[in-house]
Protein backbone atom coordinates (compact mmCIF):
# COMPACT_ATOMS: atom_id res chain seq x y z
CA UNK A 1 0.00 0.00 0.00
CA UNK A 2 1.66 3.09 -1.60
CA UNK A 3 0.46 6.34 0.17
CA UNK A 4 0.05 9.49 -2.09
CA UNK A 5 1.43 13.06 -1.14
CA UNK A 6 -1.67 15.19 -0.46
CA UNK A 7 -1.41 19.25 -0.18
CA UNK A 8 -4.85 21.59 0.49
CA UNK A 9 -4.40 24.72 -0.54
CA UNK A 10 -3.63 27.73 1.10
CA UNK A 11 -4.97 31.19 0.81
CA UNK A 12 -2.39 33.59 -0.06
CA UNK A 13 -3.62 36.12 2.75
CA UNK A 14 -3.05 33.16 5.62
CA UNK A 15 0.06 31.28 6.87
CA UNK A 16 -1.48 28.36 7.78
CA UNK A 17 -4.79 26.37 6.16
CA UNK A 18 -8.11 25.78 8.38
CA UNK A 19 -10.35 23.32 6.80
CA UNK A 20 -13.85 21.75 7.13
CA UNK A 21 -14.20 18.37 5.87
CA UNK A 22 -18.33 18.20 5.04
CA UNK A 23 -19.26 15.07 2.97
CA UNK A 24 -20.99 11.57 3.54
CA UNK A 25 -17.70 10.10 4.42
CA UNK A 26 -13.91 11.26 4.46
CA UNK A 27 -12.77 11.19 0.91
CA UNK A 28 -8.93 11.33 1.73
CA UNK A 29 -6.98 7.96 0.77
CA UNK A 30 -3.92 6.60 2.61
CA UNK A 31 -1.90 10.04 2.36
CA UNK A 32 0.93 11.84 3.67
CA UNK A 33 2.21 15.89 3.27
CA UNK A 34 4.87 18.28 4.62
CA UNK A 35 2.76 19.84 6.83
CA UNK A 36 1.88 19.23 10.50
CA UNK A 37 -2.10 18.44 10.99
CA UNK A 38 -4.67 18.73 13.78
CA UNK A 39 -7.43 16.51 13.06
CA UNK A 40 -10.51 17.29 14.87
CA UNK A 41 -13.63 14.83 13.84
CA UNK A 42 -17.14 16.22 14.80
CA UNK A 43 -19.29 13.53 13.25
CA UNK A 44 -18.55 10.06 12.11
CA UNK A 45 -17.08 6.54 13.55
CA UNK A 46 -14.48 4.17 11.68
CA UNK A 47 -11.13 3.09 11.92
CA UNK A 48 -8.31 5.18 11.55
CA UNK A 49 -4.59 4.40 10.67
CA UNK A 50 -1.65 6.36 11.52
CA UNK A 51 1.85 5.00 10.34
CA UNK A 52 1.90 1.45 11.34
CA UNK A 53 -1.09 2.20 14.37
CA UNK A 54 -4.44 0.46 13.79
CA UNK A 55 -7.38 2.24 16.26
CA UNK A 56 -11.07 3.24 16.02
CA UNK A 57 -11.97 7.12 16.05
CA UNK A 58 -15.66 8.30 17.29
CA UNK A 59 -16.99 11.80 17.86
CA UNK A 60 -14.50 14.51 19.38
CA UNK A 61 -11.54 11.67 18.39
CA UNK A 62 -8.56 14.75 18.41
CA UNK A 63 -5.02 13.42 16.63
CA UNK A 64 -2.06 15.94 16.58
CA UNK A 65 0.27 14.37 13.49
CA UNK A 66 3.70 15.52 12.20
CA UNK A 67 4.56 16.10 8.75
CA UNK A 68 5.37 12.94 5.79
CA UNK A 69 3.19 10.53 8.77
CA UNK A 70 1.34 8.31 6.71
CA UNK A 71 -2.68 8.52 7.71
CA UNK A 72 -5.88 7.48 6.57
CA UNK A 73 -9.49 8.00 8.34
CA UNK A 74 -11.77 5.21 7.17
CA UNK A 75 -15.92 5.38 7.92
CA UNK A 76 -17.57 2.84 9.09
CA UNK A 77 -19.88 1.28 6.57
CA UNK A 78 -23.28 3.41 7.57
CA UNK A 79 -20.91 6.27 6.26
CA UNK A 80 -19.83 4.76 3.21
CA UNK A 81 -22.78 2.86 1.56
CA UNK A 82 -24.24 5.28 -0.14
CA UNK A 83 -27.99 5.46 1.71
CA UNK A 84 -26.63 9.08 2.55
CA UNK A 85 -28.24 8.60 6.26
CA UNK A 86 -25.57 10.09 7.94
CA UNK A 87 -22.85 12.93 7.13
CA UNK A 88 -19.05 12.98 8.08
CA UNK A 89 -18.10 16.42 9.32
CA UNK A 90 -13.87 17.09 10.67
CA UNK A 91 -11.84 20.34 11.43
CA UNK A 92 -8.40 20.24 9.41
CA UNK A 93 -5.43 22.44 10.44
CA UNK A 94 -2.68 22.20 8.55
CA UNK A 95 1.11 24.28 9.00
CA UNK A 96 4.29 24.00 8.17
CA UNK A 97 7.37 24.03 9.79
CA UNK A 98 8.64 27.52 8.91
CA UNK A 99 5.05 29.23 8.40
CA UNK A 100 6.40 32.38 10.88
CA UNK A 101 9.75 32.44 9.63
CA UNK A 102 12.54 29.52 9.52
CA UNK A 103 13.51 30.04 13.07
CA UNK A 104 10.12 30.66 14.28
CA UNK A 105 9.79 27.58 16.60
CA UNK A 106 13.95 28.11 17.74
CA UNK A 107 12.94 30.94 20.15
CA UNK A 108 13.50 30.09 23.78
CA UNK A 109 9.74 30.13 24.69
CA UNK A 110 8.77 27.36 21.92
CA UNK A 111 11.70 24.92 23.97
CA UNK A 112 8.81 22.70 25.98
CA UNK A 113 6.38 22.59 22.16
CA UNK A 114 10.01 21.45 20.78
CA UNK A 115 9.57 17.96 22.13
CA UNK A 116 5.91 17.75 21.37
CA UNK A 117 6.49 18.56 17.88
CA UNK A 118 9.42 16.01 17.29
CA UNK A 119 7.05 13.24 18.76
CA UNK A 120 4.14 13.68 16.77
CA UNK A 121 6.11 12.34 13.78
CA UNK A 122 4.28 9.04 15.48
CA UNK A 123 0.80 11.20 15.32
CA UNK A 124 -0.52 12.09 19.04
CA UNK A 125 -4.19 11.37 20.41
CA UNK A 126 -4.81 14.27 22.80
CA UNK A 127 -7.23 13.62 25.27
CA UNK A 128 -8.24 14.99 28.80
CA UNK A 129 -8.67 18.84 29.22
CA UNK A 130 -6.34 19.64 26.64
CA UNK A 131 -8.56 17.76 24.41
CA UNK A 132 -11.68 20.13 25.39
CA UNK A 133 -9.59 23.10 25.30
CA UNK A 134 -8.22 22.31 22.06
CA UNK A 135 -11.22 21.16 20.37
CA UNK A 136 -13.33 24.08 21.43
CA UNK A 137 -10.63 26.62 20.07
CA UNK A 138 -10.50 24.89 16.19
CA UNK A 139 -14.65 24.61 16.12
CA UNK A 140 -14.47 28.37 16.03
CA UNK A 141 -10.96 29.11 14.84
CA UNK A 142 -12.52 29.09 11.21
CA UNK A 143 -14.87 32.31 12.15
CA UNK A 144 -12.41 34.31 13.55
CA UNK A 145 -9.91 37.55 12.01
CA UNK A 146 -6.63 36.64 10.86
CA UNK A 147 -5.14 37.99 14.15
CA UNK A 148 -7.36 35.74 16.10
CA UNK A 149 -6.92 32.75 14.50
CA UNK A 150 -3.37 33.16 14.56
CA UNK A 151 -3.48 33.63 18.39
CA UNK A 152 -5.77 30.82 18.13
CA UNK A 153 -2.77 28.41 16.55
CA UNK A 154 -0.23 29.89 19.13
CA UNK A 155 -2.63 29.45 22.16
CA UNK A 156 -3.38 25.34 20.92
CA UNK A 157 0.36 25.11 21.42
CA UNK A 158 0.34 26.40 24.62
CA UNK A 159 -2.22 24.38 26.01
CA UNK A 160 -0.04 21.18 24.97
CA UNK A 161 2.32 22.13 26.55
CA UNK A 162 0.64 22.95 29.49
CA UNK A 163 -1.20 19.67 30.38
CA UNK A 164 0.70 16.88 28.36
CA UNK A 165 -2.31 15.37 27.66
CA UNK A 166 -1.61 12.66 24.57
CA UNK A 167 -0.10 9.24 23.73
CA UNK A 168 2.01 8.39 20.68
CA UNK A 169 0.02 6.27 18.29
CA UNK A 170 2.74 4.78 15.93
CA UNK A 171 5.49 2.81 17.05
CA UNK A 172 9.20 4.48 17.39
CA UNK A 173 9.90 2.96 14.34
CA UNK A 174 8.45 5.55 12.33
CA UNK A 175 11.03 8.01 13.44
CA UNK A 176 13.71 6.41 12.80
CA UNK A 177 14.87 8.05 9.68
CA UNK A 178 13.42 11.87 10.84
CA UNK A 179 15.65 12.14 13.85
CA UNK A 180 18.12 14.76 14.35
CA UNK A 181 21.52 14.38 15.44
CA UNK A 182 21.86 15.18 19.40
CA UNK A 183 24.40 14.52 22.05
CA UNK A 184 22.08 14.30 24.74
CA UNK A 185 21.37 10.82 26.89
CA UNK A 186 17.86 9.83 25.90
CA UNK A 187 18.58 10.50 22.00
CA UNK A 188 21.65 8.53 22.24
CA UNK A 189 19.44 5.70 24.09
CA UNK A 190 16.94 6.03 21.80
CA UNK A 191 19.36 5.80 18.45
CA UNK A 192 21.26 3.33 19.26
CA UNK A 193 17.86 1.12 19.89
CA UNK A 194 16.61 1.97 16.71
CA UNK A 195 19.62 1.15 14.53
CA UNK A 196 20.13 -2.03 16.48
CA UNK A 197 17.06 -3.60 17.47
CA UNK A 198 16.94 -6.37 14.37
CA UNK A 199 20.01 -8.15 16.45
CA UNK A 200 20.16 -9.65 19.70
CA UNK A 201 20.49 -6.46 22.42
CA UNK A 202 20.82 -6.95 25.81
CA UNK A 203 19.83 -4.42 28.38
CA UNK A 204 23.24 -4.23 29.57
CA UNK A 205 24.21 -3.00 26.04
CA UNK A 206 21.89 -0.15 26.15
CA UNK A 207 22.90 0.69 30.10
CA UNK A 208 26.32 1.35 28.43
CA UNK A 209 25.38 3.38 25.74
CA UNK A 210 23.47 6.11 28.40
CA UNK A 211 26.88 5.28 30.95
CA UNK A 212 24.66 4.52 33.20
CA UNK A 213 24.18 1.08 35.95
CA UNK A 214 21.87 -1.69 34.75
CA UNK A 215 20.01 -0.63 37.34
CA UNK A 216 19.98 3.32 37.42
CA UNK A 217 19.08 2.70 33.82
CA UNK A 218 15.68 0.81 34.32
CA UNK A 219 14.36 3.41 36.72
CA UNK A 220 15.28 6.56 34.40
CA UNK A 221 14.08 4.48 31.24
CA UNK A 222 10.67 4.00 33.09
CA UNK A 223 10.61 7.25 34.13
CA UNK A 224 11.19 9.00 30.69
CA UNK A 225 9.91 6.08 28.15
CA UNK A 226 6.99 5.45 30.28
CA UNK A 227 7.41 1.16 29.50
CA UNK A 228 10.41 -1.02 30.44
CA UNK A 229 13.29 -1.23 28.09
CA UNK A 230 11.96 -4.72 26.66
CA UNK A 231 8.58 -3.34 26.07
CA UNK A 232 10.20 -0.60 24.34
CA UNK A 233 12.40 -2.59 22.54
CA UNK A 234 9.15 -5.44 21.37
CA UNK A 235 7.20 -1.67 20.42
CA UNK A 236 10.16 -1.25 18.12
CA UNK A 237 9.95 -4.25 16.70
CA UNK A 238 6.33 -4.54 16.19
CA UNK A 239 6.70 -1.42 14.23
CA UNK A 240 9.20 -2.64 11.90
CA UNK A 241 7.23 -5.95 11.26
CA UNK A 242 4.19 -3.72 10.10
CA UNK A 243 6.27 -1.64 7.73
CA UNK A 244 7.43 -4.61 5.91
CA UNK A 245 3.91 -6.02 6.33
CA UNK A 246 2.72 -3.19 4.40
CA UNK A 247 5.48 -2.92 2.22
CA UNK A 248 7.62 -5.93 1.21
CA UNK A 249 4.94 -8.41 -0.12
CA UNK A 250 8.12 -10.79 -0.93
CA UNK A 251 8.74 -11.90 2.36
CA UNK A 252 6.43 -14.41 4.66
CA UNK A 253 5.47 -13.59 8.11
CA UNK A 254 7.98 -15.57 9.24
CA UNK A 255 11.21 -14.06 7.68
CA UNK A 256 9.82 -11.03 8.66
CA UNK A 257 9.73 -12.06 12.71
CA UNK A 258 13.14 -12.89 11.97
CA UNK A 259 14.08 -10.06 10.17
CA UNK A 260 13.15 -7.80 12.80
CA UNK A 261 14.76 -9.73 16.00
CA UNK A 262 12.53 -12.19 16.63
CA UNK A 263 14.23 -15.18 17.16
CA UNK A 264 11.13 -17.04 18.78
CA UNK A 265 8.05 -17.47 16.57
CA UNK A 266 5.64 -18.07 19.35
CA UNK A 267 6.48 -14.68 21.66
CA UNK A 268 6.56 -13.02 18.44
CA UNK A 269 2.92 -13.78 17.66
CA UNK A 270 1.86 -12.93 20.84
CA UNK A 271 3.55 -10.12 21.32
CA UNK A 272 2.12 -9.05 17.84
CA UNK A 273 -1.31 -9.83 19.31
CA UNK A 274 -0.55 -7.54 22.21
CA UNK A 275 0.34 -4.36 20.78
CA UNK A 276 -1.69 -4.45 17.54
CA UNK A 277 -4.75 -6.56 18.77
CA UNK A 278 -4.58 -9.18 15.81
CA UNK A 279 -2.65 -11.77 14.11
CA UNK A 280 0.18 -10.56 11.61
CA UNK A 281 -1.90 -12.25 8.97
CA UNK A 282 -4.90 -10.12 9.95
CA UNK A 283 -3.37 -7.06 9.96
CA UNK A 284 -1.54 -7.48 6.43
CA UNK A 285 -5.07 -8.48 5.43
CA UNK A 286 -6.24 -5.27 7.00
CA UNK A 287 -3.61 -3.00 4.84
CA UNK A 288 -4.41 -4.57 1.78
CA UNK A 289 -8.09 -3.62 1.90
CA UNK A 290 -7.12 0.32 2.30
CA UNK A 291 -8.13 2.50 -0.05
CA UNK A 292 -4.72 3.14 -2.49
Amino acid sequence: MKAVEYRLPKDFDKSFVVFNEKGPFFPCPWHYHPEYEFCLVNKSTGRRMVGDHIGYFGEGDLVFMGPSLPHVWVNDPIYTNGTGIRKADAMVIHFKEDFLGENFFNIPEFEPLKKILQLSGRGLVIQGEAKKQISHIIRKIMQESAVRRLASLLHIFDILCYYREYEPLASPTYMLYKRENSTDRFSKITDYILRNFNKEITLNEVADQANMATTTFCNFFKEHYRMTFVEYLNTIRIGYVCKLLSDDYHLNIVEIAYECGFNNLANFNRQFKKLKGMSPSEYRKTVLLQPA
